[in-house]
């Protein structure tokens, strides 16, 4: 099958080489230049309209890349602690501590650990190996409180059956025991006695066991893994306790070694004991660390405030742009917005962390007034610097997500939404008057064609003409 297309190009291309033969006129570049021509107006304009284009979406993606930089920066900032009153302790081996969020906390307090929070821990009587069978029957985890002989069992905490098939060895009790995800987890262990299943609990006295066994009689055996602290079978290696510590010299228990609250907002992770020696856990004075932010946060500020000066400027870019200028008088009103509104201090807007907006509309940082801010209200500053609804970084945050939205149209998003439709459609109006210019080309050469050969065949009847009369001069002389 012979396409269409190429045996359309071939007769062109044959035409176009033929074209000038008998006229010595370059027909086919008279039909390129004649089509440029008839479509070079529209052509210029759609091509000046996409490089306008171009350079809007350029500086408007620059704005907003610039507006995410500087939010993202500003979140990790805020989520790391490092602007908080972050907690220290003194005795780093006994726990590390961490802000929850739930209260502002300062001054010190003595931390003294006497007991770390530990699982129960539990081996059977030894194999000769792991794939010993064990018989068949129900292996039953009930769980509570172990004291010396007893077992107080806690009814809230469902008891856990274990089904254990005719044919099972030791490790695949240890395999359906883990597979339960009760809280217990079992291994194998090759002791010098042999293999022994070994079972670890949960931390917290309330997190105590003990195994049942309910035998099938046909397949004896299992009974041989039941525990209970009255049986002699199987092996306590630990009991389970709670966590037993003191703050300000006050007695408290944890059924965990992580205690949240202990201290007012502070979670405590406890790694050691130091009975006897209680440390001290204070807290930073984050003052440095907030008054460097604010610097970096006004010379950020300013740099995006650069850029949109220079976009919205006579003869910029983003001259006539809604989206950007309503940006720019966002940014211009900023530092005055409350961004604390539940505050009861003085640090309720960015101006009272010094934060303060110059007639160009650039930005400076004002430490007098972010020091006696700091001075009056140290603790409303810093909870200026939270993850939560209000404060610096959600404030910025909420910011840039308006300039950023596509669903306003008089924001910064929905004009590059529209500027790239807008380019879409340059880019596809281009491509029709391209195919347009290239339908009249054709058609020009195919008119020239016509003339060539009209052309041609009046030069053959001049030539026999002019032949003819050579032909009778010669006779009649």
């Amino acid at each position: 099958m012979v396409d269409s297309t190429s045996s359309s190009t071939s007769a062109t291309s044959s035409l176009i080489q033929s074209l000038g033969a008998g006229s010595g006129i370059d027909f086919g570049a008279l039909a390129t230049n004649l089509s440029a021509a008839q479509f070079a107006a529209r052509s210029d304009r759609l091509t000046a309209k996409s490089e306008t284009l171009e350079a809007q979406i350029s500086a408007a993606s620059n704005i907003r890349s610039m507006m995410l930089n500087l939010n993202t920066s500003l979140g990790t900032l805020v989520r790391s602690g490092e602007l908080a009153r972050t907690p220290m302790v003194a005795n780093g081996s006994v726990a590390t501590a961490a802000l929850t969020g739930t209260a502002t906390t300062k001054g010190n307090y003595s931390l003294e650990v006497t007991q770390l929070a530990s699982g129960q821990r539990l081996a059977s009587n030894a194999y000769t190996a792991s794939t010993d069978t064990v018989g068949a029957g129900t292996l039953t985890l009930r769980f509570g409180t172990v004291s010396g002989m007893t077992f107080t069992e806690d009814t809230g905490h469902a008891a856990v059956d274990i089904t254990v098939a005719s044919g099972a060895t030791l490790a695949d009790v240890a395999t359906a025991i883990n597979a339960k995800n009760s809280g217990v987890t079992a291994y194998i262990a090759n002791t010098v006695d042999g293999a022994q299943l070994v079972l670890r609990g949960q931390e917290g006295a309330a997190n105590g066991f003990i195994l049942e066994a309910a035998e099938d009689v046909a397949d004896p055996g299992l009974s041989n893994l039941a525990w209970t602290p009255s049986s002699g079978s199987g092996q306590l290696l630990a009991g389970a306790t709670d966590a037993a510590f003191k703050i300000d010299g006050l007695s408290m228990t944890a059924s965990s070694n992580t205690a949240a609250n202990a201290i007012p907002g502070v979670k405590l992770t406890l790694t050691g004991t130091n009975a006897g020696s209680p440390t001290t856990i204070s807290f930073n004075d984050p003052k440095d660390t907030i008054a460097s932010a604010m610097r970096d946060f006004t010379d950020a500020l300013n740099e995006i405030m650069s850029e949109l000066n220079a976009a919205t400027g006579i003869g910029g870019d983003l001259a006539n742009d809604s989206g950007t200028r309503a940006l720019k008088r966002k940014l211009s009103q900023f530092a005055g917005a409350v961004v604390m509104p539940n505050a009861t201090g003085t640090a309720r807007t960015l101006a009272d962390l010094g934060l303060k907006t110059e007639r160009d509309g650039t930005f400076t940082f004002d430490t007098s007034r972010f020091n006696a801010t700091m001075e009056a209200d140290p603790d409303g500053v810093v909870a200026m610097f939270t993850t939560g609804i209000h404060g610096v970084y959600s404030s910025f945050d909420k910011l840039y997500r308006g300039a950023s939205s596509t669903t306003d149209p008089g924001s910064l998003g929905s004009s590059i939404k529209r500027y790239n439709k807008q380019l879409t459609q340059a880019s596809e109006d281009l491509t029709e008057l391209s195919e347009k210019q290239e339908a009249l080309r054709i058609q020009l050469i195919s008119r020239f064609a016509v003339t060539e050969s009209r052309i041609t065949s009046s030069q053959s009847t001049l030539t026999f003409l002019q032949n003819q009369i050579d032909a009778w001069n010669s006779s009649n002389d």
